[in-house]
C-alpha cells in the first residue's frame, strides 16, 4: 500500500488530516469521563490516528482500544504498529467493519472513529452509518469522522445527518493546506428514534485521496435478544445488512 507512504510527507493532504484527526482524538480523550474507556476504530487501516496519540496521552492507562481493518496486510501493520508504541491494550481485529457483529463484543463505544470511509461509499451507505452510529456508542461518546470537500460538497449534508442521529457538533475543520478535506466530531446526546435505546445500544437497524481508495480508517479518501449494560449479549442482536459497502477494495 505505497499511499500510505504519504503519511509520512509533512506536506501531504493525508498527513494534514491525520494531524486534525489525532488532535480530535485527543480532544475526546481528554473530556471522557473518569474510568474505562472503550475506542473503537472501523476501517482503522495502519491505526497512525491512535498510536500518534495514546502512547502520550495521560488517559492511556483507561483506554482499551479496538482497531477494525479488512486487509491482512494492513492490519497486520496496525499490530506492529501498536506493539511497537507498547500499547498491549490495543487490539487489532482483521474483520469487516461495516458489520458491526464483528465487534459486538467491544460495544458501545466511548470514543468512535469513523475516518476514510465517507468518500469510499455510497450516500446512501453514508447516512445508514449515521443513523447506526448511537446504537455502537455510549451516552456522551464523540464520533470523529472524515469526508473530502470536492463538489459536490456532501459535508452539510453529513452534518446534518449526525446532528438529526443525536450528536451535537463538537468540530468541524479543515487543514490549512488541504481546504478539500474536512474532518468531523461530534458528542452523542441522545439516541436516534431509530438507532437505539437511551443508553445507546442497539435498537434498531443497524493513494491520494480518490473516491474508490481501499478501506482504511487512516486511508484515502476522495480527500457500524437480550441486553446488557456493555451492550448486545450476542453479535445475533445485530441484522446481517452490512452499514456500507466499499466501491472498491485493493
Amino acid at each position: 500500500m505505497a499511499w500510505h507512504e504519504l503519511y509520512d510527507d509533512p506536506s501531504s493532504v493525508l498527513s494534514a488530516r491525520l494531524r486534525l484527526v489525532r488532535a480530535q482524538l485527543a480532544d475526546a480523550l481528554d473530556r471522557a469521563p473518569a474510568g474505562p474507556v472503550r475506542l473503537l476504530s472501523l476501517c482503522a487501516g495502519q491505526g497512525r490516528d491512535v498510536t500518534g496519540v495514546l502512547p502520550t496521552h495521560p488517559r492511556r492507562d483507561d483506554v482499551s482500544a479496538v482497531l477494525i481493518e479488512a486487509n491482512p496486510e494492513i492490519a497486520e501493520t496496525a499490530r506492529r504498529n501498536t506493539a511497537a508504541a507498547g500499547l498491549p491494550q490495543v487490539e487489532v481485529r482483521q474483520a469487516d467493519a461495516s458489520r458491526p457483529s464483528g465487534y459486538a463484543d467491544v460495544l458501545p463505544a466511548d470514543v468512535l472513529l469513523l475516518c476514510g470511509i465517507f468518500g469510499n461509499v455510497s450516500d446512501a451507505d453514508i447516512q445508514r452509518t449515521i443513523a447506526a452510529a448511537p446504537a455502537l456508542s455510549a451516552p456522551g461518546a464523540t464520533v470523529i469522522w472524515t469526508r473530502h470537500r470536492r463538489p459536490p460538497d456532501l459535508t452539510p449534508q453529513l452534518r446534518a445527518w449526525f446532528r438529526e442521529a443525536g450528536f451535537a457538533e463538537v468540530s468541524f475543520s479543515s487543514p490549512e493546506n488541504a481546504p478539500k478535506a474536512a474532518v468531523g466530531a461530534g458528542r452523542l446526546h441522545r439516541a436516534a428514534a431509530s438507532g437505539g435505546d437511551g443508553d445507546g445500544r442497539p435498537g434498531g437497524r443497524d493513494g491520494p485521496e480518490s473516491a474508490d481508495g481501499p478501506e482504511s480508517a487512516d486511508g484515502p479518501e476522495s480527500a457500524d435478544g437480550p441486553e446488557s449494560a456493555d451492550g448486545p449479549e450476542s453479535a445475533a442482536a445485530w441484522p446481517g445488512e452490512p452499514l456500507f459497502t466499499f466501491r472498491s477494495r485493493t
